[in-house]
């Protein structure tokens, strides 16, 4: 794929992971409910680590920017660079389609390391940080929320990469 074609998609999914995250989702102090996650891992699996990471980076940023909803707070935008670099490194394959067995395992072991390590333990410690609630309690109350969306995950993705695949390999990357 060329770099125009990558910066092109980069920046629509940019543009969709604002609309996602600041406008079609449900935010509490500790609970967010969102498909924002959806730009991110598909940025992943299209354009790799060092796209997937500015991406989430700058939505975090120009969505607090633009559209903000409370305090900005820097460590938000640290745990979704995180994620968008963990998700990165697990589901890029260069443009090669994965085998279906391949997809799965990859999305299961991304979804579970950035659910876990990301949303449950380093957004916990943001949330008490900045709210001053107890973080086993905060902890705690998102990883239940957590378990419950990796498997949101994983089908979200799974049926959009597959659905999506004929036109990334028509319109993307092949070649002119």
């Amino acid at each position: 794929m060329s770099k125009i074609k990558k910066i092109i998609l980069a920046s629509m999914l940019l543009a969709i992971l604002i609309i996602l995250n600041r406008f079609v989702s449900i935010k509490t102090e500790v609970l967010v409910i969102s498909f924002s996650f959806v730009p991110i891992m598909m940025s992943s699996i299209w354009l790799g680590p060092k796209y997937s990471t500015a991406i989430a980076l700058l939505g975090d940023l120009l969505g607090a920017i633009l559209f903000p909803f409370g305090p900005y707070f820097p460590g938000f935008t640290v745990s979704s660079a995180i994620s968008g670099l963990i998700y990165g490194i697990f589901l890029y394959n260069d443009g090669k389609e994965m085998s279906n067995k391949k997809l799965i395992i990859k999305l299961t072991i991304s979804s579970i390391i950035q659910l876990i390590v990301v949303n449950i333990f380093i957004t916990s410690l943001w949330i008490h940080i900045l709210y001053g609630k107890a973080y086993l309690v905060i902890m705690t109350s998102r990883a239940i929320t957590q378990i419950i969306m990796i498997p949101i995950h994983i089908i979200t993705i799974y049926a959009l990469e597959k659905f999506s695949r004929p036109f990334m390999e028509k319109y993307l990357y092949e070649e002119m």
